[in-house]
């Protein structure tokens, strides 16, 4: 992740993470170009999870935030650790592809086979549709130099929380007031399950995660403030302790900043045991709550597929 900072981003943001259904027009005569030339035509194609039709997952594309083709090979920015710079943008190799005839079929190193129809929607706009699971997937390209890796960044920061087994407070400031979040000394925002759990502790100087008692689980949410693309609100319930309120800025990719609105107390966590996500597994990636896999969540309603399969069964 390149440090966040305002950048032009305004317009790429209207195309980009517009989480309205719209109606698609689709352009079935496919174009003149080869499907692998168009493929090759974009370095990064952003998975719009918010456009998804149909009631099934594909799994690997339901937690990816870009996909590369290159040359038989499907690269993947699955995670926000990184984003922006690992594999030089384009993410961590996940798998192989075959394009022919407007079939797109990708071996994915955990997920396995997967084969979709591709059409193309405009110039810059591809359709994967899965006949397997009645699923589409829509995927906007952009060129790696005009790509606003930190608006995406900005956009998803309850899924960079998400990637740190823990947080350890690091730094409270001298001045602010007394207040009971002094005590606490991890944070933890879980993966999977409702996507908006977090737990918290007051042990010290924890080595190993796996042996950090919590004290406590709660709902947590991350919210937008009013002319800021990057600040976030964070609020921890504590249920009948009430909420807590902070402005939330990240430093860098394993540090955060936590200004407590009530007392003016600046706080800074650091991550501590990072997971480098391919989808929720025990071999290549893991999620917080057993079984339960990290994903990207559709924000918009589920809505029915028109699309119906062309091939035979």
């Amino acid at each position: 992740m390149k440090t966040v900072k305002l950048l032009l981003g305004f317009m790429l943001s209207a195309t980009m993470l517009t989480s309205c259904y719209t109606e698609q027009v689709i352009v079935d005569n496919g174009p003149a170009i080869s499907l692998d030339q168009l493929l090759h035509s974009y370095d990064l194609w952003y998975v719009d999870v918010n456009r998804t039709q149909g009631y099934g997952e594909t799994p690997f594309l339901q937690i990816a935030f870009t996909l590369t083709f290159d040359r038989g090979l499907v690269y993947a920015n699955n995670n926000l650790v990184g984003f922006g710079s690992q594999g030089n943008g384009f993410g961590v190799e996940i798998g192989t592809y075959n394009a022919y005839d407007m079939i797109l079929d990708i071996n994915h190193v955990i997920d396995g086979y997967n084969s979709f129809d591709v059409y193309q929607i405009d110039n810059n706009t591809i359709e994967l549709y899965n006949p397997f699971n009645d699923t589409s997937y829509f995927l906007d390209g952009y060129q790696r130099s005009t790509f606003d890796y930190d608006l995406v960044f900005s956009d998803n920061i309850h899924y960079f929380l998400q990637e740190y087994e823990a947080w350890e407070k690091v730094y409270t400031s001298n001045f602010g007031a007394l207040n009971e979040f002094d005590n606490e000394n991890y944070l933890q925002f879980l993966a999977g399950g409702n996507d908006s759990t977090f737990r918290s502790s007051q042990d010290v100087n924890i080595n190993n995660t796996n042996n950090i008692f919590w004290d406590y689980t709660g709902i947590y949410g991350v919210g937008n403030i009013n002319g800021s693309l990057y600040t976030k609100t964070l609020t921890l319930d504590y249920d009948f302790l009430g909420n807590e309120f902070f402005e939330l800025t990240v430093i860098n990719d394993g540090t955060i900043s936590l200004f407590h609105a009530n007392s003016g107390t600046v706080y800074e966590f650091e991550g501590r045991g990072y997971t480098a996500f391919y989808r929720g597994s025990n071999v290549e990636g893991k999620s917080n709550i057993e079984g339960e896999p990290k994903k990207r969540k559709q924000r918009t309603p589920k809505v029915d597929n028109p699309r119906e399969s062309k091939r035979h069964s």
